[in-house]
This record gives C-alpha cells, structure tokens and sequence, in this order.
C-alpha cells in the first residue's frame, strides 16, 4: 500500500514533541515524511529538515511558504501536524483546513473558545479532518477502559478522578529559562498555563474514557511562584452530562511526580486505575471482589485494545507507539476519504476539533471560576448549550 505524504510545522531540532510525532507518524509505515517547516528561524528549519531527509524543495522556511509550495504540489501532502506555540495554531490550522488538508494540531487547538468552534465549523464544512493530538488516548489500555465502561462492566460511572501532575517547574531559579518561562505567559499560553498545558490530557482522558462530556465546574488555581501571571497548579471539580462527578488535580510544582498522568474511574460495578508511567497494567476491582492486574497484549482483550497494541505483552509499550496509534487512525480515515469509503469504526476513537473546542471551553470556564473564588459555571462551548 502507497504511503501518505506527511508534514510537519514546529518540533525543530531539540524540540520536546517533534521526536515522539515524527516516530509515531512512521511507525506503522503509513506515512512518509516529505516536508517540513520545522523552526522558526528559516535557515535552521530549512538544514534541520534537510538532515531528517527532506527534499531541498520541500525544507520550507516558514509555514506560510509551506502552504503555497506544498498547495501548488500534485503530490501535496494528506496530513500536517503543527507542533507550534500555542498562539499560533488557530491561524496555522485555519489556513491549511482552508487550502484543503487534512490537520493534526498539538494542544491546546486554540487560545479561545471562539476560535475552537471557527475550526470546528470549517472542519465540518471543508469535510477535511481535524485532529487535536491528545495521544495518550492512543494508549491500549486506555482504550480497553474505554470498552469496559461503555460495554457495562462498571455500570453507572459514578466518580472519576484525574491527575497530571509533574514538579519539573517547581524550582524558583529556574523561573527565567526559556523553556519554561513562555508557558507562564499570557502571549503565548492565553488564560492558563499548567491546566491547558497538563490538566486538559487528564480532562480529555475522564471525558474519552466515560463517554461523557463536561457540563459544569468549579476551580481553584494557584501560582506558587510569584512572578509568574498564570497558574502552576490547580483543582477542578467537574460534573458530566451521565450523571457522572469529576475530580482533576493539575500541578508544575509537584515535587517527586515525574509524568503523574493518572485516571481513575469508579462505577457501581467497580473500579479501574490506570498511571500513564506504568501502561502496561491496568487495575480492576470488582465490586466485593479483589485487585485485578489486566495485562495489555493478553489474550481477551476488547478489540479496541488489540489494534493499539503492537509488541508482545511484558514488553515496554511508550508514547510514541500511543502517538502511532492516532496517526494510524488518521492514516485509515484519510484513506477511507480518498476512497470514497467508511472508515473502520475502531479508527474514528481519534480526538477530534470538537474535543479540542471543549476542552479549551472547560479550561475558560475554569479561568472564571477561579477567579470567582471557586463558583461554579457552564463549561459547555456555546454552540453546544
């Protein structure tokens, strides 16, 4: 089968995210890697690409001259990841949208809520796909808790609890780096800082897992290091439109939690918890019964956990092969588009611009709440209410 060609705009050389993108984009063979505007100084970018592989004609400087060179292109690209600063990724994802391709968006999809549902509606009326890169949705387990809840095994969800907490910005002599200080700032990051960084994974995560979505919140958000002008941690209480009570704990000062992303789900029938540092386990309890260890890649597994999971069971499974698996979902609904065809129903479980936009509405009201001293208020996006 031909491979996709695919692009990419940010994660440059000694970028966080471009590595675990540009492996998981090629894991499963389903893509080439044919351009790139990989830096925002043009002539790093442009060697930068040059070194991964890139054609000359197709090491771009910037992403506008990606858009015009990869449009003008009879082998243009399917799919553009863009792992840029968050401020850019509204007028990045709507130009591409709008020159017909297909996008895959690192999170937050925006800075505001009304730029989250303009891509959402020209999504919807481009018919081109817009992914938001949630990917630890991506992870087998995950996936497998997601077919426990909706195939009855808790019944009634009843509490969920999710945490992503980390203490690798807790030191106050750090507060100048560069790679730290830009997501404190309000330029760059908009209203939040650790909860639309972090927090919105683990809120994603409680809404994939349950099948519901957030309806209302209260928020208490702290900046322990004075200087900085958004949060470093907070607490959201959530409720969700099942019936459904959340609880979500989001913290850079937490020292000793290394990754800390966590999701626990309790229903009257029992309970699962899973920790993003130990994904290859998954713990059931039973209602009355006793601490189960379910193992990805054993046999009986949903199916939804089988096509995620790649390497025989016991072996170290990590976030890129997670990062694979929305690429691989990706890669089937291009191809099912190209074809004139549906895609295979487990292929569609990807995030969605629709998923960003509600997390970026639950991030705004937690904003308000916060500074309303804890209230509790609508985080459904307006197009939804």
């Amino acid at each position: 089968m031909k491979r996709l060609n695919w692009g990419m705009i940010g994660g440059g050389e000694g970028s966080q995210i471009g590595p675990a993108h540009r492996l998981g984009s090629g894991l499963d063979g389903a893509f080439s890697f044919v351009a790139g505007a990989l830096d925002h100084r043009p002539d790093a970018g442009r060697a930068y690409a040059e070194r991964l592989g890139i054609a000359p004609d197709r090491a771009y400087g910037d992403w506008r001259e990606m858009l015009a060179g990869e449009s003008a292109r009879d082998d243009r690209i399917d799919l553009v990841t863009i792992a840029t600063p968050n401020d850019t990724h509204f007028e990045i994802t709507k130009a591409f949208l709008e020159a017909g391709f297909n996008v895959l968006c690192e999170k937050p999809m925006t800075v505001t809520v009304e730029e989250g549902e303009e891509i959402v509606r020209l999504s919807q009326s481009t018919g081109r796909l817009c992914a938001v890169n949630y990917g630890y949705s991506g992870y087998s387990l995950v996936r497998h808790m997601r077919a426990m809840v909706a195939r009855g095994d808790l019944g009634a969800v009843r509490v969920v609890v999710a945490e992503f907490s980390h203490g690798h910005h807790a030191d106050a002599t750090d507060a100048d780096n560069p790679r730290i200080r830009w997501r404190y700032d309000p330029a760059q990051m908009g209203v939040s800082a650790q909860l639309a960084d972090c927090g919105i994974h683990a809120l994603h995560m409680a809404s994939f897992v349950t099948g519901q979505e957030v309806t209302r919140l209260s928020a208490d958000f702290i900046s322990a290091l004075p200087s900085r002008q958004l949060e470093d941690d907070a607490m959201v209480n959530f409720r969700m439109d099942g019936g459904a009570t959340g609880r979500l704990w989001t913290s850079a000062i937490a020292v000793g939690r290394m990754h800390g992303l966590t999701l626990q789900v309790f229903g009257e029938k029992g309970g699962l918890r899973w920790a993003q540092e130990q994904p290859n386990q998954l713990v059931w309890t039973p209602t009355g019964g006793r601490n189960q260890i379910i193992e990805r890649g054993e046999a009986g597994l949903s199916p939804e956990a089988d096509r995620a999971s790649r390497v025989t069971m016991g072996h170290a499974e990590g976030m890129p092969l997670a990062f694979a698996n929305i690429y691989t979902d990706l890669a089937e609904c291009i191809r099912a588009q190209k074809e004139g065809r549906a895609p295979d129903p487990a292929a569609t479980q990807f995030p969605s611009a629709e998923d960003g936009l509600r997390s970026m509405a639950a991030v705004h009201a937690a904003v308000a709440s916060a500074k309303s001293e804890g209230g509790w208020v609508d985080a459904l996006p307006p197009m939804y209410r």
